[in-house]
């Protein structure tokens, strides 16, 4: 054999090494073992099912569930990922050592993909104890107190004396309700400017800049969080994260006054752990987004379904005005604009509403990665084992929100789903055993929301002052309620695929 020949035969031994090398690491000598999943690499090397399955999530998940079951595998974007519908299932799974299963790899990763700084356990831990004590109990109710006054001083602040108090003004559910909790949260939370000429307006008017910018930014989430922007998509990302770094600077924020000491105590303790006051206001704005990229499109479900069944309304608003007349207020032309504590009200068929409106429309995805081999012995006793180095999804919305043994035709908006008809709270059952947990729209373990009690208070406080001071009604009482937005599907709160115009006016 000559020197050519030689050389011919080692680049193709080469070639081939480096194409079987390549075809291992897509995905195509993957092999299903015995007790692990059914698995489902599709037709595309290393892509796998990535395109079905980022433009609907859940409709792609409903199918893959029809034809292979409540569990199995699939190959998306080069990551094995194991899907379990079975909700019976969720709580060992939730409980597991982090040893096994664990949430902080991959919430670490979305972090630094959207926010550009890496938390560390440290961070974890504060962020947790900080909110445990400031979002809940008596914490929550200060928070809450500022909040209400905040809410009625953005939804009033355009309505002057005179006729103008009866003319009908016109809005998108979706822009008003975003706009109004964004504007009220971001007051109630990072404080106000010191005492100046014009503050007010001046406060409000900055707030609308944010929430302009802040929905640019939310829009771009679900590509930020997986890592698939396009050229113009990290451009404006970056501009973005530099305007609110800016804005939300560590020493911009020390300057206003009534922060609120979930902000302040928690950027206390970051910087007494040696946190940069670079990643302090990194973490200023993922606080920021954390509270309030939920809960605005959250409120737009709870008010677009209100205008859509008139039934609810009439019975939500009934029970907000007796709850408000047993409290010895009215509401009557001319009374002072309410003034109410959640801690001290019982609103059953509000609250119904709402857990109701999340059942339907909130559906997280629940991360683990797969740190080691993992045995699960699922309700029914069948057995499998997870695979290190994979990925495993937990998905309520199909698993347990529309499971129609739970929720009798689960894609209907039912208001007083939650009650009992003596008004008492309904328990739920699956296969004959009361459900602990019948909703996960805030997620569950150690990954659960430590802001679920906050968010669900401006909710409330949000519908309570629209019922309390407005007339509403939907511009075409005909328009069907928007769909969801698929591609947001798996990160909380979907959105609707367009806005929905409704008219509003002075109650009062």
């Amino acid at each position: 054999m000559n020197f050519w020949e030689t050389a011919l035969c080692a680049f193709l031994a080469s070639l081939l090494a480096i194409l079987l090398g390549w075809l291992y690491t897509v995905g195509a000598f993957r092999k299903r073992r015995p007790k692990e999943p059914p698995l489902d690499k599709g037709f595309i090397p290393w892509l796998g099912h990535a395109i079905k399955f980022k433009k609907n999530p859940a409709e792609f998940l409903e199918v893959m569930r029809k034809k292979h079951g409540d569990i199995f595998t699939l190959l998306v974007g080069g990551n094995y990922i194991h899907f379990l519908a079975d909700a019976d299932s969720y709580e060992p799974i939730l409980k597991e050592s982090p040893d096994k299963l664990d949430f902080d790899k991959f919430g670490s990763m979305i972090v630094l993909n959207v926010f550009a700084f890496q938390p560390t356990d440290s961070h974890h831990h504060i962020l947790k104890k900080i909110s445990k004590e400031y979002l809940r109990g008596k914490g929550l109710a200060v928070l809450n107190k500022v909040m209400m006054e905040k809410l009625k001083t953005v939804m009033l602040h355009s309505w002057d004396s005179g006729e103008h108090k009866r003319h009908w003004q016109q809005d998108g559910v979706l822009h008003f309700s975003y706009n109004t909790i964004f504007q009220a949260a971001f007051l109630a939370l990072f404080g106000t400017e010191l005492d100046k000429e014009n503050a007010k307006e001046n406060t409000l008017t900055q707030c609308g800049e944010f929430f302009g910018n802040f929905q640019k930014f939310d829009h771009l989430f679900p590509q930020m969080a997986l890592g698939i922007l396009d050229p113009q998509g990290k451009k404006d990302t970056e501009r973005l994260r530099n305007f609110f770094w800016d804005k939300l600077s560590v020493e911009k924020i020390c300057k206003k006054d009534n922060i609120s000491k979930w902000i302040a105590v928690q950027d206390q303790q970051m910087a007494e752990i040696g946190m940069t006051e670079k990643m302090r206001t990194q973490f200023m704005f993922l606080l920021l987004w954390a509270s309030q990229a939920n809960t605005g499109p959250s409120a737009f479900w709870v008010l677009v379904h209100l205008l859509k069944y008139p039934e609810a309304m009439k019975a939500v608003r009934e029970e907000v005005d007796r709850v408000l007349r047993e409290t010895g207020q009215e509401v009557n032309p001319g009374s002072p604009i309410i003034d109410v504590s959640l801690e001290t009200i019982k609103t059953p068929l509000l609250d119904s509403t709402i857990e109701e409106t999340l059942r339907l429309k909130v559906s997280p995805f629940l991360f683990r990665s797969v740190m080691q081999d993992t045995d699960l012995k699922m309700s029914d006793g069948r057995e499998y084992i997870f695979r290190k180095g994979d990925q495993l999804l937990l998905f309520p919305f199909l698993g347990l929100h529309m499971d129609p043994e739970i929720y009798p035709d689960p894609h209907t908006f039912r208001y007083d789903r939650f009650l009992n008809p003596d008004g008492t709270k309904r328990e739920f059952y699956k296969n004959g055993k009361k459900l602990k947990q019948y909703t996960m729209p805030f997620g569950g373990g150690p990954s659960i929301c430590p802001g679920r009690f906050f968010a669900v208070s401006e909710l409330k406080m949000f519908v309570i002052l629209m019922l309390t001071c407005f007339d509403m009604e939907l511009v075409n009482a005909e328009e069907e309620i928007p769909p969801v937005d698929g591609s947001r599907c798996g990160f909380g709160a979907t959105h609707p695929s367009h806005d929905i115009k409704f008219r509003y006016r002075l109650r009062l």
